[in-house]
């Protein structure tokens, strides 16, 4: 919980308790007719204010202008329930693809940053917002991160190839180093391969951009979750915006278990990273959504 900076102006409001109704933190009470600050500790969610008919509520411990965008139109007025183009949401999520083929055109900085702050408007466990982000705005930048991220699966290659060390791992019970041959070592070493012969980019896909989502440690109960769940935002924002994504899951790996890769580009050590995402406008000109696997859902009833 963080310190109350929640604000109410007893001469505004109306005595209706919606943001008593609403507090999942229980710090706002009904004294007199009125609502007024009572509790000891907040989530600064913000459902308080959000929910004021009057605008008689202030929470001090957020800023509404922090996702105000510079390349798209602001529009702060709440959609109510169901007051949106539902069948419109659902073409554009089956639209965004997974971009592996990148112009060369930078991506303008304040377009990097406005996704950044779209992957803020996500949810996160008690509403911890500990997100951080870190922008690699050109390809010098990516390919710094590149060659650090490969430099890391050629000494896994070298590892993996070796059997004795493979068996050593799966006695150790870090069955790991064995899938990652019998998985991926023959992928990894072609696109390193492809790489230093032929000037491709397997890893990145020539994108001129990337950012990255980590959390700062200690102050999230999801972290995980809550660096994935600003991740779909960013790729959702980014496909309407006209722009392709990728989610390099081998970088992410590679600063997992080499973290001195994180403070080359000025992550620290501490700081676990969740998400790598390229950027960049496609090259791919997709004609249809993909298909998914079918799916049985499960229900329970009692």
């Amino acid at each position: 919980m963080r310190p109350v900076t929640t604000e109410i102006d007893a001469d505004i409001c109306n005595g209706c308790g919606l943001c008593v109704e609403a507090c999942p933190s229980m710090t706002l009470s009904m004294v007199d007719g009125v609502a007024q600050v009572t509790g000891k500790e907040s989530i600064h969610c913000g459902h308080c204010a959000a929910i004021c008919p009057e605008g008689a509520v202030t929470v001090r411990g957020v800023d509404p202008d922090a996702v105000r965008l510079s390349t798209l139109k602001n529009r702060d007025q709440w959609l109510d329930y169901g007051d949106y183009d539902a069948a419109g949401l659902v073409q554009l999520m089956r639209s965004r693809r997974s971009c592996r083929l990148f112009k060369e055109d930078p991506v303008p900085p304040e377009v990097l940053e406005d996704l950044v702050k779209i992957g803020t408007s996500a949810p996160s466990g008690t509403n911890s917002q500990a997100w951080t982000f870190t922008i690699l705005p050109d390809r010098e930048a990516v390919m710094k991160l590149g060659l650090e991220v490969a430099g890391f699966f050629r000494k896994l290659l070298k590892m993996a190839s070796n059997p004795g060390i493979r068996l050593i791992a799966r006695l150790m019970r870090k069955p790991e180093l064995g899938e990652f041959y019998r998985e991926y070592y023959e992928t990894v070493k072609e696109g390193l391969r492809q790489y230093d012969q032929e000037g491709r980019d397997r890893l990145f896909h020539h994108a001129p951009a990337v950012i990255i989502i980590g959390m700062r440690p200690g102050l999230a109960s999801c972290p995980c979750e809550d660096a994935l769940m600003a991740s779909q935002n960013i790729l959702l924002a980014a496909h309407a915006m006209g722009y392709g994504t990728c989610m390099i899951g081998f970088a992410v790996e590679a600063m997992k278990n080499s973290p001195g890769i994180k403070t080359k580009i000025g992550i620290p050590k501490t700081e676990p990273v969740y998400a790598v995402i390229a950027v960049g406008k496609p090259r791919e000109p997709f004609q249809r959504p993909a298909g998914r696997k079918r799916l049985a859902p499960r229900y329970f009833r009692a």
